[in-house]
């Protein structure tokens, strides 16, 4: 879980919101929404996945009626997994072409640079030649530097420009004019995204077990070498411009929609929580694992691994600023490839370049497979959970799942690539999560009761959930993303690349794109309500499929035998004859059966779809249901 969460949402997606939105008026909201919003939402779907071992798609039997957000999640994590990997695939570029010395964006006399690369425009003090009024110097009629630098860009309209972001994008992107120019795949990109994949296909096929074992190196590792970097860019000159613009708010931002709405996300985005993968690795813990203590740890290092990596990078931004004579907000393009702007000018400084760029883009290399490896565990759990038949078939759906993403990937190794993934990240990763944090906070704790739900927590822990819980479940995250929501509609505004603006048309199809995931949730729900065949009126098959479904409850039976607190709590709900609900469940009592009896003796839940797809054989009468008292089952056959 903690690779999960930790990965290039940290030192990637973090930076560029950050750097992009003021630096340290970023952190005001987003430290804000960490405490009141990211980690309760992180305690609430690891706790609701380990109390019954079911994946995103199949954890819903509490209310059925709300199992269309399984399906919302594991949409969003597809798509996202799709430009997630092409971030992976230039971490590989870059480590690929970093065995050689000096670095390839160490100078400006490669074809790929441009006559305002920096080092073609040194900065000089011109006391022995002739200073003219836009900002250059000349001795003896030969062009020797920029006097001025800010002179030069008022006078000419040019900006020096860093050899590491010509390098990026010029060679690594060879990026076009806009997203109507995006041309035809480059073969580099093209073969390290296919690398990426094939990764990604050979550690998924070992199963959950080796990647968490692959995990304990690639989640430690990244931590030495940024205490490395942070050490090395804190004693740079000018490192403190950049520190004092990460740390320091301009309160005057804080007045902008974006700015929150940038920090809410970013903590759905980095925590996990609304993807669906925290529910699919929370389902293979053992079920009195103390769930309290790991989302703490996981939340909270999560969160610090971000500030500290920010200090890293702002460090060097500073350091860039001096060297380029500008602000530390002029210094690159604000957009997803900062950090492969600010991080190789990092590295270039450091004694033995060479070796440091090899290991830093190991490091991103590492840092991005184990997320990626959970966000497609997720679709993987999705698809398995839903159709248990298909668990046979693992290592084809696997490989299915990557050669369908690796060709959807392929419009992002284009020249116009980046742009295309701006978009995704801009809206996939950012509306949609945010209906799918509140409709799941609203199913859980008003729906089901937050009395119930920390009473479930007790039989897990052993000790009922602090009032810190319990007020953010049913206050801060509901009216914390609420507000979001409200607040980012009134003062929206269309995605952007840096200064470049995008088409009007890129807005419509960003948001029919953030729509398609979402879509899932009230289309399962209208899709339950038409098979439901035990309600007469509308609102009565309504408050029927809001209500748990006979199998809810832990996955194994000696576990079962515990929930003492709900009357008629049926143990062995598998055990029973009965008839099916096709508006309750979504396949047959004899898959479910097999697949109960396949796991009744098994500690930890592998396969967890026995008790995932819910079959209900009665009606259902609750008392005084939201509030969490005791719940009566009620036959009506």
């Amino acid at each position: 879980m903690l690779g999960y969460a930790v990965g290039l949402g940290n030192l990637w997606r973090f930076p560029y919101l950050c750097y992009r939105n003021g630096g340290g008026a970023f952190l005001v909201p987003y430290l804000i929404f960490m405490t009141v919003v990211g980690i309760p939402l992180f305690f609430m779907e690891s706790s609701l996945a380990q109390f019954c071992s079911c994946g995103p798609t199949t954890c819903w039997g509490f209310s059925p009626l709300f199992s269309g957000i399984g399906m919302a999640m594991c949409v969003c994590s597809g798509v996202t997994a799709l430009y997630y990997n092409m971030i992976i695939a230039w971490c590989m570029f870059y480590f690929f072409v970093s065995f050689q010395h000096p670095l390839p964006w160490s100078d400006c006399d490669n074809d790929w640079n441009t006559k305002d690369c920096r080092l073609k425009l040194p900065s000089v003090e011109c006391t022995d030649g002739i200073k003219h009024k836009n900002g250059t110097c000349y001795i003896n009629g030969e062009f020797i530097g920029l006097w001025n630098t800010t002179l030069f860009t008022d006078v000419t309209g040019r900006q020096r420009i860093s050899p590491s972001e010509e390098y990026y994008n010029n060679y690594i992107l060879g990026i076009s004019s806009g997203v109507d120019d995006v041309g035809s795949p480059r073969w580099q990109n093209v073969l390290v995204l296919l690398l990426a994949w094939t990764i990604c296909f050979l550690c998924l096929i070992r199963g959950i077990k080796t990647t968490g074992k692959v995990v304990y190196f690639t989640a430690v590792f990244p931590y030495i070498l940024l205490l490395i970097l942070f050490f090395r860019g804190v004693t740079l000159e000018n490192a403190a411009a950049g520190i004092k613009f990460y740390i320091l708010p301009d309160f005057q931002k804080l007045q902008s929609a974006k700015v929150w709405r940038d920090a809410a996300v970013q903590i759905f985005y980095s925590m996990g929580p609304g993807w669906g993968g925290l529910l699919a690795l929370s389902s293979y813990n053992r079920f009195h694992n103390n769930i309290v203590r790991d989302s703490l740890i996981v939340s909270l290092g999560n969160c610090m691994t971000s500030i500290f990596g920010g200090f890293v990078i702002f460090s060097f931004i500073g350091f860039m600023a001096g060297q380029l004579g500008v602000d530390v907000d002029d210094v690159a393009t604000s957009g997803a490839g900062l950090v492969f702007v600010i991080y190789p000018e990092a590295l270039n400084s450091l004694p033995g370049s060479t070796f440091w760029a090899i290991i830093f883009f190991f490091m991103l290399i590492t840092l991005g497979l184990d997320s990626q490896f959970a966000t497609v565990e997720t679709v993987l759990t999705g698809i398995c959970d839903s159709f248990p038949d298909l668990r046979k078939y693992k290592t084809p759906i696997i490989a299915c799942i990557c050669i369908v993403s690796f060709l959807l990937g392929l419009p992002m190794c284009t020249p116009g690539g980046v742009y295309i993934l701006q978009i995704l990240d801009y809206y996939v990763a950012a509306w949609s999560l945010l209906l799918i944090g509140l409709t799941e906070t609203i199913a859980v704790a008003f729906v089901y009761g937050w009395r119930r739900f920390c009473t479930d927590i007790e039989l897990m822990t052993g000790s009922q959930p602090s009032i810190f819980w319990k007020v953010t479940w049913t206050i801060t995250c509901p009216i914390g993303i609420t507000f979001i929501l409200i607040f980012a509609w009134i003062d929206y505004s269309s995605v952007t690349y840096g200064d470049y603006i995008y088409p009007g048309w890129v807005d419509v199809i960003g948001w029919l794109l953030a729509i398609v995931s979402v879509i899932f949730i009230p289309a399962v729900m209208i899709y339950k309500l038409c098979k439901e065949d035990e309600g007469d009126t509308l609102l009565q098959k309504i408050r029927l499929l809001t209500l748990p479904s006979r199998s809810w409850g832990p996955a194994l039976v000696k576990h079962r035998e515990l929930v003492d607190y709900v009357n008629g709590f049926v143990v062995d709900p598998f055990r029973e004859k009965a008839y099916l609900n096709k508006g309750y469940s979504g396949s047959s009592i004899n898959t479910l059966n097999s697949l109960y009896n396949r796991n009744t003796n098994l500690e930890r839940v592998s396969s967890r779809g026995s008790m995932a797809t819910s079959t209900r054989s009665y009606s259902t009468h609750m008392s005084n249901y939201s509030s969490g008292s005791k719940i009566t089952y009620e036959s009506t056959i």
